[in-house]
């Protein structure tokens, strides 16, 4: 008879644990869960990544004609329409003299009021929209884009939708002197307050 204990006698369990096994197989699924797969919290929502670079601007760059197309009081907003031909550096050249126009008190000389007879001035609020296709400088496309990407569209019924008429906006100059920490900001592009922005969105200040 040998003396060898025998592995497999009767009312004893042979080998590794059930339980082990099952949360061996539960630790390696999520081990492999965590290293090859993605959190979701380093997506980016699409239409909210960063700039790609900074605009290039050209100090000599001629100003470039304008147009006032459409003015909405009850949205504070203007759209001005500038030819296709209108390069990047003037259409940033363009928002820098609103500003500065703005701060000298002669910006009402440019562009028609969008808060008339307000304490702060005629443009205590406004939406600057600069496009080159006058399809976009229409009533209906300013009003979706002041609303945001997130109005419900049930409510406000959109002849363009808001992704489209985003992405034809070629600057935008918002104003408001209620917020004393920052009352201008300017981009080529568009974006929104939600931080939805068009691909070729550049903040100029």
């Amino acid at each position: 008879m040998s003396d060898k204990p025998n592995p497999y006698e009767e009312g004893k369990r042979a080998g590794i644990h059930p339980l082990i096994v099952v949360f061996g197989v539960l630790f390696g699924l999520w081990l492999f869960v965590f290293l090859i797969v993605p959190s979701s919290k380093n997506k980016q929502v699409a239409g909210t990544e960063g700039p790609a670079g900074p605009v290039i601007e050209d100090p000599e760059a001629a100003p470039v004609l304008f147009k006032v197309h459409t003015t909405i009081l009850d949205m504070n907003a203007i759209s001005l329409t500038v030819p296709a031909e209108a390069t990047d550096s003037q259409v940033v050249g363009l928002l820098k003299r609103f500003k500065q126009d703005r701060l000298s008190g002669t910006l009402s000389e440019l562009l028609p009021a969008t808060t008339p007879g307000h304490k702060l001035g005629d443009h205590a609020v406004a939406d600057i929209y600069i496009v080159s296709d006058v399809k976009f400088a229409q009533a209906d496309v300013i009003r979706t884009l002041t609303r945001g990407a997130h109005a419900p569209g049930n409510l406000y019924p959109q002849a363009v939708p808001f992704e489209t008429a985003m992405e034809a906006i070629r600057g935008h100059y918002r104003i408001d002197l209620n917020d004393t920490g920052n009352p201008d900001s300017a981009s080529l592009g568009f974006a929104d307050e939600s931080g939805v922005h068009s691909k070729h969105y550049r903040k100029i200040f």
